[in-house]
C-alpha cells in the first residue's frame, strides 16, 4: 500500500489544534441547550459538520470500496455515540468535570497498550493530573449528577472506541474523505435523537446559526485534524496525548464559562502536559509501529529532494558563471 503524503503541518500541533477548537465548540454549544437540549444540539451539530465536510471536500464515495466501508461504520458509529453521550453528560456536569470522567476511555486504552514500565509511569501521572484536575469540592461531597457521571463514562468508553477505530481507518483513506463518510455515519446516528428530543425547534434560524458555529468547532475541524495526525501518530501515544483534553477543557471554561482554575487545578495541567511529553519522547527513542517508520521515510525524502533541488540551482549557477565567462 502506498504510504499517504507527508502533513503540511506537525501532527502535534493538529492533534492539539483540534482539542482547543472542539471544547471551545463544547462550552459555545451549553448555550443551545435551553433551546433544544442535548440530543437536539448534538444531532444539529454532527450533521451540519457531514454537510460542510461534503461541501468542503467533495468527497468521490465511489473510491470507497466495501471493505473500507466495514472499517468507516464503526468508526462513525463510535463518533456518533460519543457525541450522544458526551452532551448528554455536558448538561448535568461542568465541562471541566465532563472532560475529565470522559478521559477515563483513552486513559484505559492506553494503560491496554502499553508494554513497557515507563509507559505506566507517564500513564500513572497522566491520571494523577486527571484526578486533581477535577474540581475537588464537587468530587468529594457527592454532587455531581450520578446520571451525568454514567454518561461521561459511556462517552469515554465511545471514544476509545473511536480512537482505535480511527486508527484503522485513517491507514486506509485518505483523512478528508474517511472523516467525512464517518461523520454522515455518526449523523444517521445522531439525528433521530435530535428529533425526538427536539423537533422543529431544530430550524429556527438563531439555532441553524449557532448550531453551525459548533459543527465548525466541534466536530468539523478537529475530527479534519484529528484523522490527519492519526496517520503518524501511533494509537497508544494518540490516547496519552488526549490526556491534555482536561486541561483544555479547563482553559476553555476560564475563558468562555468563566470558571477559575485553583493553584492545584494549575499543577495538575503541568503533570499531565509534563505526561503527554515523556510519552511521546519515550516512544521516539524505541521502534514505533509502521506508521512512525512513514514518517521517517518521508522526512529522509523530504531532505533528498531539497538536497537535489539545491545540486540543481548550483548547477545551474555554475553554467551561467560559465557562459560569463566565455
Amino acid at each position: 500500500m502506498t504510504p499517504p503524503a507527508p502533513p503540511r503541518f506537525p501532527p502535534l500541533l493538529m492533534l492539539l489544534a483540534g482539542m482547543l477548537t472542539i471544547q471551545g465548540g463544547a462550552a459555545i454549544a451549553k448555550g443551545l441547550f435551553a433551546q433544544v437540549g442535548p440530543m437536539g444540539t448534538s444531532g444539529l451539530r454532527v450533521v451540519l459538520a457531514a454537510v460542510l465536510l461534503t461541501a468542503l471536500f467533495r468527497p468521490n464515495w465511489r473510491a470507497i470500496t466495501p471493505a473500507q466501508w466495514r472499517l468507516i461504520v464503526p468508526y462513525g458509529l463510535a463518533l456518533g455515540l460519543m457525541n450522544l453521550a458526551f452532551y448528554a453528560a455536558l448538561s448535568r456536569l461542568p465541562l471541566g468535570v465532563a472532560v475529565t470522567i470522559e478521559f477515563t476511555g483513552p486513559l484505559v486504552l492506553s494503560l491496554l497498550l502499553s508494554r513497557r514500565p515507563a509507559d505506566f509511569l507517564w500513564v500513572l501521572l497522566a491520571a494523577a493530573g486527571i484526578g486533581l484536575m477535577a474540581p475537588r469540592g464537587e468530587l468529594s461531597a457527592g454532587g455531581l449528577d450520578p446520571v451525568g457521571v454514567g454518561f461521561a463514562l459511556l462517552a469515554g468508553t465511545f471514544w476509545a472506541l473511536y480512537i482505535l477505530a480511527g486508527s484503522r481507518v485513517s491507514r486506509e483513506l485518505s483523512g478528508t474523505l474517511s472523516v467525512t463518510a464517518g461523520m454522515w455515519v455518526a449523523a444517521a446516528v445522531t439525528l433521530p435523537f435530535a428529533l425526538a428530543g427536539a423537533g422543529a425547534a431544530l430550524l429556527a434560524p438563531s439555532v441553524l446559526l449557532a448550531g453551525l458555529g459548533v459543527a465548525l468547532l466541534s466536530s468539523a475541524v478537529p475530527y479534519t485534524l484529528e484523522m490527519q495526525a492519526m496517520k503518524f501518530i501511533p494509537a497508544k501515544v494518540f490516547g496519552v496525548l488526549s490526556s491534555l483534553e482536561p486541561a483544555i477543557a479547563a482553559v476553555a471554561g476560564l475563558l468562555l464559562l468563566n470558571e477559575s482554575l485553583t493553584p492545584v487545578q494549575w499543577l495538575a495541567l503541568i503533570a499531565v502536559m509534563v505526561a503527554s511529553a515523556g510519552m511521546t519522547l519515550t516512544n521516539q527513542s524505541r521502534e514505533e509501529p509502521e506508521e512512525s517508520a512513514n514518517t521517517l521515510r518521508w522526512k529522509r525524502r523530504r531532505w533528498q529532494s531539497l538536497r537535489g533541488k539545491r545540486a540543481a540551482r548550483q548547477e545551474s549557477a555554475g553554467s551561467r558563471d560559465g557562459n560569463d565567462a566565455k
